[in-house]
């Protein structure tokens, strides 16, 4: 039976170029030049901590962080700005996440996307990634072009195909 799986995963080495890029633009920018702070990238929690005097400036973090990303071919909404920012001393610091496997919220818009444009597919959930089967590889690719025009609110890439 034809299947593919649906994930959702960043490269962790193009993750640490982008950061490290940002970084050193950080380090060149006039505006910036005098700041305490910066960001840090925590590859086993797979967070990046921004951390600024002012909340201004954390924007602006947030600012280089998310061009750096885009221009290294990771989707923007991989990363997730809702935290709010917190005084610590006297730095703000704000946690980005990167989002990484499918969660069940995403699962439940992908199974309703799916269910609404009556693609004759099975769906399944599987820990951080979901399977999709069929009888015809052409519902397959269907489930597919419904899901790129679907805005889930994460990147999501579809591997696996099996015939």
């Amino acid at each position: 039976m034809p299947s593919f799986d649906i994930v959702s995963k960043v490269d962790p080495q193009t993750l640490e170029n982008a950061v490290n890029t940002a970084q050193k633009e950080l380090q060149t920018r006039y505006d910036l030049r005098d700041t305490k702070g910066g960001m840090e990238l925590n590859k086993k929690d797979n967070t990046i901590l921004l951390s600024s005097e002012n909340s201004m400036r954390v924007k602006a973090l947030e600012d280089i962080l998310l061009g750096r990303i885009v221009k290294q071919g990771i989707d923007g909404t991989a990363l997730d700005f809702s935290a709010e920012e917190q005084a610590s001393g006297q730095l703000i610091k704000k946690l980005i996440k990167v989002r990484a496997g499918v969660d069940k919220e995403a699962g439940r818009k992908i199974t309703k996307a799916i269910k609404d444009a009556k693609v004759k597919v099975e769906v399944q959930m599987q820990d951080d990634q979901m399977r999709v089967s069929a009888k015809k590889i052409d519902d397959l690719q269907a489930a597919i072009a419904v899901l790129r025009r679907t805005d889930i609110g994460q990147p999501l890439q579809f591997v696996n195909m099996k015939s």
